[in-house]
């Protein structure tokens, strides 16, 4: 039996670089937004919004992903702003999972920028797992434009971990056997799943390395993460049984979740995550003319205790505010809110098909009103962008009006 070979695909500095090759290879720009002080985030004119990718030149600057554009611009008065273009992303990831389809027929997306492949059993028309690593990513390079990281091992956690080695346009290996001396000297923060909360809790126990973590007690974690600790207990000892998914039936319903890049703890911001996943849910559901009977809504929260609770519907629907408005409800029964969430998502399911929708006395909500108000919305961001109408909530927020799918972080469906 072939042992088990994963690969993790990561793209370079993912947004900055498809824009780079797409100035160079079809809008023949000679300055290559790579080799400069360079950002993609927020609004250019305007000087407002957050950074989403940024080049190397642009780290001597200690610019930072996340960080607010107008914070970037004191650091590096010279840093090149581009506006980003989710479309354009889009089909930068579509090419890129098409190529690696070419290689392996068991290809997960894990986000717009990242998948896994299992490449077990392949030596024989590819060589080594390093030589067909090497080979992926040279194609990448001449063929799409851009380069990526490739971390090789025999499970999912173990390859993504390696991927996230030295960059960029670089292979890495992290098998078993090589755990302890490249994993275990590292940092326990950079330990998947190991986010800021944690690893202050890890260092306050005396934890500072992964190997530290990996040698640790379980019940001492346990009783200071909870669940949490037993999970990293096993990932620093590169324990993981997830398996690379392909999903090929059909799409049996419409969901989007998004990890939060702070903690969120009052009402009214989570009630806003929840809208904007709603939006992208929902713009899907009329794009593909469905209708969903049942809405779910999940969470992680900073303990990372995963929860779901679901509501069926008395009529299925596809309105914006209608799925919010459930959605809503159910935070409200699914949540203490005391604890911090960091992760929330919106799902639907029990679809229906076509334009009919079923009537009923209950009905909160002017359902024709809103239905013909979501799709000229729709109109109006396809046209122009999905920036073009956004909520007013929104205008005042640092929290993007649209969360989720594919031009954010979600494999397609």
């Amino acid at each position: 039996m072939n042992p088990t070979v994963i690969f993790h695909i990561d793209v370079n500095s993912a947004f900055l670089s498809w824009e780079a090759a797409y100035r160079i290879k079809s809008l023949k720009e000679t300055i290559d937004l790579r080799d400069i002080p360079s950002a993609v985030g927020g609004d250019v004119e305007k000087r407002k919004g957050i950074i989403l990718a940024k080049s190397i030149p642009a780290k001597k600057y200690n610019v930072q992903t996340g960080e607010p554009v107008v914070s970037a611009l004191s650091k590096c008065p010279s840093l090149t702003l581009v506006k980003p273009n989710h479309s354009l992303y889009v089909q930068y990831s579509k090419a890129l999972i098409t190529l690696l389809q070419a290689y392996s027929p068991l290809v997960e997306q894990s986000s717009i920028d990242e998948a896994y492949m299992d490449m077990t059993g392949t030596e024989g028309l590819y060589g080594s797992p390093l030589t067909a690593a090497h080979l992926i990513k040279e194609r990448i390079y001449k063929e799409l434009g851009f380069t990526v990281n490739i971390g090789i091992s025999s499970n999912k956690l173990l390859a993504k971990m390696a991927s996230d080695f030295e960059k960029p346009y670089l292979v890495h290996t992290l098998f078993p056997e090589e755990i302890e001396r490249k994993m275990w000297p590292l940092n326990v923060g950079e330990l998947f799943f190991v986010g800021r909360a944690a690893e202050q809790k890890l260092k306050m126990l005396g934890i500072n390395t992964i190997g530290q973590l990996a040698k640790a007690d379980v019940s001492l974690l346990k009783s200071h993460l909870k669940k949490q600790g037993e999970t990293i207990h096993r990932y620093a000892n590169g324990i993981d049984a997830m398996k690379v998914l392909h999903e090929t039936a059909p799409n049996k319903g419409y969901g989007n979740s998004t990890t939060i890049p702070f903690d969120v703890s009052s009402l009214e911001n989570a009630q806003l995550i929840l809208l904007s996943l709603c939006e992208t849910v929902c713009t899907r559901l009329r794009a593909d003319h469905v209708r969903s009977g049942c809405v779910t809504v999940s969470l992680v929260d900073t303990y990372f205790e995963y929860a779901s609770h679901q509501k069926t519907l008395v009529s299925a629907t596809h309105v914006t505010d209608e799925i919010y408005h459930y959605a809503c409800q159910i935070l409200d029964e699914l949540w203490d809110h005391k604890t911090p969430i960091r992760q929330l998502g919106v799902h639907t399911n029990k679809l229906t098909h076509g334009d009919t929708y079923q009537y009923n006395l209950f009905d909160t909500l002017k359902y024709d009103k809103y239905d013909k108000l979501d799709k000229a919305i729709d109109q109006i961001r396809n046209k122009h962008g999905e920036n073009a109408v956004l909520r007013a909530p929104f205008l005042a927020s640092k929290l993007d009006h649209m969360t989720g799918g594919l031009s954010k972080e979600t494999i397609p469906k």
